[in-house]
């Protein structure tokens, strides 16, 4: 078995950002017996979860109870929230899998994911807060044309919504069939029926509970099996890789100077353009995500909105150091151990296989350092973590539909709370079905890409609208719409034409049309220039009016005065 085979196994692995399972094909992982103990867990904290939602039911009389749980949550409670939206069971299993196949690599996806953060902070959250009432739609239209701007930036969330949507129910029918013995299709529909509960019935506020207490088990977790590892190898960081590279020396049947590789840039970084398009994604894209610009609503004022953007940083970078250091405990604890090792499949493979797929490093290595049990409640953590980021997905995805579409632009803005609210149900319902469909038709293709088709539409055509609606007086509604339309469709259309999708998912040839894998690098650039052009050379009396507006917004963004009557702008 040569390094340069485990090279190739990792570089198609999980080809763009987001980690949503990494693995050629999610449908290999097989149906387990049934661990109880798993069971169990999952249960408390569903019929916990459930108790929450009966009781946010009581608290959500309105859309604003809906959208932003009345805007009542703190800034430290809405940061834990944060990232609990943001550490998805793809970060969790994905990131500490790539560490595990090839060390470094997986820490670009780690700082990747941490450095869009001050961008959020420094850019974005204040200015997002005092101008918004519900969601990015309400910010980047607040001086331009509602109609085709609310149209825009509602269809480009919901694409982002789809495709995290598919990524997460995929994901969390494959670990249920892998942990729970459930037929796959059957997880499916108990995780939209869930995610339908905690929306319909509780908003925002069951669902920023729900991640809260996710958010807390996952760092805990996350926590102990760290602690484990490092208690393994004497508390020293020196130990851990010196320990790492002689085991995967043995384990690949390699050269010590060659397993000494996992310590340095591998083939995830050897492509400079899938690289630097991979860093801008995953930078920007955060900025961009309607799930995690929506939480910033949830809080009473702008102060609150920085202080929950910095709770979340350090929770989420607290987190990515945890699974870098879970990625290198299951090379020492796991890689090595017959008992997580799936032998028939490495026989003809000629690789490294674990029981389940290399997606279950984690999981096994909870059962290395902390037994059956342990095992048990981080299964329960990472259906959890599903759940919750579903939920914030869905929450998002009802609000573009019924708050954009239904009552700006179909109603034009004449409807009523309650109407507006019945739609938000309606839509939540739809959406819970259709992520199910999606989730039972996509069983067997690789999620990989649409998340990272999820980050990619909203660096390339949420991000560039969002900050030159804010930051640019010289934007109007033509370059607004162009530019973002051109960032969506440019962005969609080369992950189509690239590798992960037009060879590995649909199989039409042996050679994508488009050679790289990222569009960010291309398609983010091109919608800020059409923003650009098509608004300066826009000399119309509409245009003229919207850059006079620009101070008044301007001041609305700083102060957040008149705050107070947000929908009416």
């Amino acid at each position: 078995m040569k390094w340069n085979s485990l090279k190739a196994l990792t570089a198609t692995a999980v080809i763009m950002p987001g980690l949503a399972f990494a693995g050629p094909d999610l449908g290999a992982a097989e149906q387990q017996a049934t661990n109880w103990s798993a069971i169990i867990m999952f249960l408390i904290f569903v019929g916990a979860t459930l108790f929450i939602t009966k009781w946010a039911a009581k608290q959500t009389t309105n859309t604003k109870d809906f959208y932003t749980a009345g805007g009542g949550i703190s800034g430290f409670q809405n940061g834990l929230a944060i990232a609990g939206d943001y550490m998805s069971a793809a970060s969790f299993l994905g990131i500490s899998a790539m560490v595990f196949l090839s060390g470094f690599d997986g820490l670009l996806y780690s700082l990747g994911f941490m450095v869009g953060w001050p961008i959020v902070l420094f850019l974005i959250a204040e200015r997002l807060r005092n101008l918004g009432k519900y969601n990015l739609s309400d910010v980047v239209s607040f001086r331009l044309s509602e109609k085709p701007v609310r149209t825009l930036a509602a269809l480009s969330s919901l694409v982002v919504v789809a495709f995290y949507l598919i990524a997460q129910m995929v994901g969390a029918g494959q670990l249920i069939k892998l942990l729970f013995g459930l037929n796959y299709n059957v997880a499916v529909v108990i995780v939209g029926i869930l995610m339908m509960a905690y929306v319909m019935f509780g908003g925002m506020l069951a669902t920023t509970w729900v991640q809260i207490i996710k958010a807390v088990m996952l760092l805990s977790g996350a926590t102990f099996m760290a602690f484990m590892v490092m208690k393994g190898v004497g508390f020293s960081f020196t130990n851990m890789f010196e320990q790492a590279i002689q085991v995967f020396s043995k384990v690949h049947d390699v050269s010590l100077a060659d397993a000494a590789n996992i310590m340095g840039p591998g083939s995830l970084a050897s492509n400079p353009i899938d690289a630097i398009s991979l860093g801008l994604a995953l930078m920007f894209g955060t900025a961009g995500l309607p799930h995690i610009l929506m939480r910033f609503f949830t809080v009473k004022d702008a102060k609150e909105a920085r202080k929950s953007v910095v709770v979340a940083t350090g929770f989420i970078g607290y987190f990515y150091l945890l699974t870098f250091i879970i990625g290198f405990g299951a090379i020492l604890f796991v890689s090595n151990n017959p008992q997580f090792l799936d032998v028939a499949k490495m026989a003809i493979t000629g690789k490294l296989e674990l029981v389940g797929g290399n997606n279950m490093a984690a999981v096994h290595l909870a059962d290395a350092v902390g037994g059956d049990l342990f095992m048990g409640f981080i299964s329960a953590v990472a259906f959890a973590t599903i759940l919750a980021v579903v939920a914030g997905l869905t929450l998002s995805g009802a609000s573009a539909i019924s708050h954009d579409l239904y009552a700006n632009v179909f109603k034009k803005g004449k409807t009523t709370p309650e109407s507006e609210l019945r739609m938000s149900k309606i839509a939540t319902l739809g959406l819970a079905i259709f992520a199910m469909i999606l989730g039972i038709l996509f069983e067997k293709q690789n999620v990989a890409f649409m998340v990272g088709l999820a980050f990619s539409v909203a660096a390339c055509a949420n991000f560039p609208v969002l900050v030159l609606s804010m930051y640019w007086k010289g934007l109007t509604t033509r370059g607004a719409v162009i530019g973002g339309v051109v960032g969506l469709v440019t962005a969609v259309t080369l992950i189509v034409l690239s590798k992960a999708v037009w060879v590995d998912t649909l199989g039409i040839s042996d050679k994508p049309i488009n050679p790289f894998n990222g569009p960010a690098i291309f398609a983010m650039p091109l919608s800020f220039i059409c923003c650009w052009l098509f608004s300066i050379t826009d000399n119309s009396a509409q245009a003229q009016a919207e850059r006079k507006a620009f101070d008044a917004q301007f001041v609305r963004s700083q102060t957040g005065m008149g705050i107070s009557g947000a929908s009416d702008h």
